[in-house]
């Protein structure tokens, strides 16, 4: 570990040249769109409830699905620590044979027991998505950051939304069974598991893997460059315990002194809250759909369009929120808790139409909703925490949004709980929604008058503005050296937002 007040020469780039680092970013985007095709995915509720499988829509409601959250709580912390210590590609390789088990499982399986399995390997590949993710970030230096995230969040959306319609068009148009097309994406994922057998394996991680690339003349992360606290014994081997022990206590601290901006705290709030409820809309809809629209002709099943329109909508509106102008830290409760209201009447709505269409389009309108706040929160929680502890802090809001969803489901959902049919769930969930919103506005209310008390005078901090990531990185600059011209930003760069609070009173130190 680097001094806290040591310069640091700065170090030859581990990127490779342009030539193979646009060879790298086309097939990590490659691999990213293919292992979104699922056509069938869109389908499988009515294939279980369906002839073919002729599970009940009781046991797919409260036996079959409540498995998904459990497994997902229990491998999310394994496979995120495993992501991190094997680097990446064995976990996007388990990801791959998961996915394969799903669907033979899918196809094979004949009775609950065998669906609950199914559900166990899917509850795993959804815990795997952050192989994905964060290993395009530990091939490239941080100023590929912004447009590396752009590209790969670009391929998977395309994938899922192309996914949706080929699911749709092969029902629809082509005639397919859902067994056929459960075939068609068996046979898309072993070719996507193929493919990552050509991945390339990167030399370092975010955490584990950190001495290697310092060895080779790499940069020290910021959290390398923490000095708290007394340093290890001489006669201490260095290793997964010292990392353990020193690293990501300090790590821990540094979150928990960072949880003291108002802002950070507001937005993991809603990622935890917020994320619990939209993911249980989304996993029991397919189940109020078939509901709704209880038919056995397959090609009068538009499942796979109201994903692609959704999928589309959400692309859209994530787009969008970039450019959005307004002072979140005075706003901020206020358009969280407007959002959140209307999201609650759309629930609401869909719990008590006998229309499928427009089960459908509230359907859509619930996820744009949703997904126009997910990069106004990340850049909100992002923006004051460095790139390591962005990641931890990431991962303590997902995990924490499990756990909720994870209670939620075992008191609404499993038949060891209420066992409440879909359409009571729909009811409960908008309540949740309500409760989350009338919380928002009492704390907007409370907010504005504490504003409006203390005169509107008080300058906003740097972490409670939405800016560009230009206007981020010009910013930090001025702060670092005061009086210097602002520097050249580099075409499609990105660098981290404010630095930790522990970062700041070293400088001032320094200073």
């Amino acid at each position: 570990m680097a001094p806290s007040g040591r310069a640091v020469a700065k170090p030859a780039s581990l990127e490779p040249e342009p030539r193979s680092w646009r060879c790298l970013v086309s097939f990590l985007c490659f691999y990213g769109f293919m292992v979104q095709i699922r056509p069938g995915e869109s389908f499988i509720t009515p294939y279980l409830l369906g002839p073919t499988k002729n599970f009940t829509q009781k046991q797919v409601t409260n036996e079959i699905l409540p498995v998904l959250s459990y497994s997902y709580l229990a491998v999310l912390v394994p496979v995120f620590l495993l992501t991190d210590y094997l680097r990446y590609k064995p976990v996007l390789l388990l990801q791959g044979l998961s996915y394969v088990a799903v669907w033979l499982l899918l196809l094979l399986g004949r009775s609950v027991l065998h669906m609950q399995l199914m559900e166990v390997f899917y509850g795993v590949t959804m815990a795997a998505r952050i192989a994905y993710s964060s290993y395009i970030f530990s091939l490239v230096r941080p100023a590929r950051y912004q447009r590396m995230a752009s590209y790969s969040r670009a391929a998977v959306l395309l994938g899922v939304f192309s996914s949706s319609v080929l699911g749709q068009l092969l029902v629809t148009v082509g005639r397919l069974s859902f067994t056929t097309l459960n075939y068609v994406s068996l046979a898309f994922l072993i070719f996507s598991l193929l493919l990552t057998f050509f991945l390339k394996r990167p030399r370092r991680s975010l955490f584990f893997n950190r001495r290697e690339p310092h060895c080779d003349g790499a940069s020290p992360s910021e959290v390398a460059q923490m000095h708290v606290g007394p340093s290890p014994p001489r006669g201490r081997k260095p290793g997964l315990a010292a990392w353990r022990d020193w690293i990501l206590v300090r790590m821990l601290g540094e979150v928990a002194h960072s949880l003291r901006l108002p802002q950070l705290r507001l937005w993991s709030l809603w990622w935890v809250f917020n994320s619990a409820g939209y993911y249980l809309i989304i996993y029991y809809v397919h189940i109020l759909w078939n509901e709704v629209n209880p038919t056995t002709d397959a090609s009068k099943i538009y499942n796979g369009g109201a994903d692609a329109a959704s999928t589309l909508l959400g692309a859209i509106t994530s787009f969008a929120a970039g450019f959005v102008k307004i002072r979140w830290a005075l706003w901020a409760k206020l358009v969280i808790g407007a959002v959140t209201a209307v999201q609650a009447v759309l629930v609401l709505v869909m719990h008590s139409t006998s229309s499928i269409w427009l089960c459908y389009v509230v359907f859509i309108l619930f996820r744009g909703l949703y997904q126009f706040l997910v990069p106004i929160a990340t850049f909100q929680i992002a923006s004051s925490l460095s790139k390591e502890l962005c990641a931890l802090v990431f991962g303590v809001n997902t995990f924490l949004a499990t756990v909720l969803k994870t209670a939620i489901t075992l008191v609404v959902s499993d038949k060891r709980g209420l066992g409440l049919p879909v359409r009571l769930q729909f009811r409960v969930y908008s309540v949740y929604f309500l409760v989350l919103a009338v919380a928002y506005f009492l704390a907007a209310m409370v907010g504005g008058l504490q504003h409006l008390w203390r005169g509107c005078h008080q300058p906003l901090p740097l972490a409670q503005e939405l800016r560009s990531p230009l206007e981020e990185k010009a910013t930090q600059a001025r702060d670092a050296h005061p009086g210097a011209p602002p520097p050249a930003a580099e075409d499609g760069g990105w660098t981290p937002g404010p630095t930790s609070w522990l970062q700041n009173q070293q400088h001032k130190t320094q200073v």
